[in-house]
């Protein structure tokens, strides 16, 4: 791949979290508006584009819940995060050559309003490399500057990007995390990753650069590789996103591809909660009748009791 060429592409990866910029992440979710980006699929995986409001049910622990918005957008501008794993294992098997590729296929589909932030890590926190511009040259130029280098902090570097996806100017927002999942530099451990992603209302899409048949997980196996690839399904499916694996060009292309799809195809549907009860992890599910197969949802938030609607009948 020439350097022009791998100078025009995309990437993956995470921020760190101090302690007390975590606790005050939390406390903010803890009391805000709580804001659910969904995805409707069909037959096929196709996304479903014209969903109404009173097709769709929200529920909190089970229980239903009384939503003051929805909007749809099938077309709007969305703000990327773009999170690159910059570390000595990216150096390896042409990942970052791949991570380029990627990212340079995420710039060829923007659409007029979008925006792109850069941030890289290693076994540092996430550093911003590129604030949020619609200048994709920018990008490409500091893409062409990163250098592999050194360990994999990549629980550390993940905690903080939510946070940081806010800056974007636009309400539909993604973080776009290229990485191969190794990490041996944190000062958080895996088991550590759900809570800190609990109150996450940005969908994380995860490009694993591996091959792609490296995808097929299995208790049974005890592969370290298959584990790493298991922490970026798992940071993908507790925000909402979806994980990819792939490291060629054709790989990358669907992968971004897709991403692009699902989020013009995405609807957000919120609520505030009620201050009521104790400030808890609570799950978030969604009905939507008609053609649905299947909804792409976060997982839940940490707050308050919710409006649910039983309690506002009988107020």
């Amino acid at each position: 791949m020439s350097r022009a060429v791998v100078c025009s592409i995309l990437l993956l990866a995470f921020g760190a979290f101090a302690e007390e910029p975590q606790q005050k992440y939390a406390e903010n979710v803890s009391v805000g508006y709580v804001m659910v980006p969904f995805t409707v699929f069909g037959e096929k995986g196709i996304p479903i584009t014209d969903v109404r409001s009173k097709d769709v049910s929200l529920f909190v622990d089970g229980q239903p819940v009384k939503s003051d918005m929805f909007e749809r957008s099938m077309d709007a501008p969305v703000s990327f995060t773009i999170l690159l794993d910059s570390s000595g294992s990216m150096a390896l098997a042409g990942k970052m050559d791949a991570a380029r590729a990627a990212i340079g296929a995420l710039i060829a589909h923007r659409r007029k309003g979008d925006d792109f932030a850069l941030y890289v890590f290693d076994d540092k926190e996430a550093r911003e490399v590129v604030p949020f511009t619609e200048d994709v040259q920018q990008v490409a130029h500091a893409l062409g500057e990163v250098k592999p280098f050194g360990k994999t902090a990549f629980f550390d570097a993940i905690a903080t990007m939510p946070e940081r996806s806010r800056l974007g100017n636009n309400p539909t927002r993604a973080i776009i995390l290229l990485s191969d999942g190794i990490d041996n530099a944190s000062q958080l451990q895996r088991s550590q990753l759900p809570s800190l992603l609990e109150g996450v209302a940005v969908p994380i899409y995860a490009l694993g650069l591996r091959e792609s048949g490296e995808a097929q997980f299995d208790a049974k196996h005890v592969n370290e590789e298959l584990s790493d690839l298991e922490v970026l399904d798992e940071v993908s499916n507790l925000t909402g996103g979806k994980l990819f694996v792939g490291n060629t060009p054709d790989q990358l292309s669907l992968a971004i591809a897709s991403v692009e799809k699902n989020l013009r195809a995405q609807y957000l549907i919120g609520f505030s909660p009620t201050g009521k009860g104790a400030v808890k992890y609570r799950h978030i599910s969604l009905k939507v009748e008609g053609r649905s197969r299947s909804v792409r949802v976060r997982a839940g938030y940490r707050g308050t009791e919710p409006p649910v609607l039983s309690a506002i009948k009988r107020s």
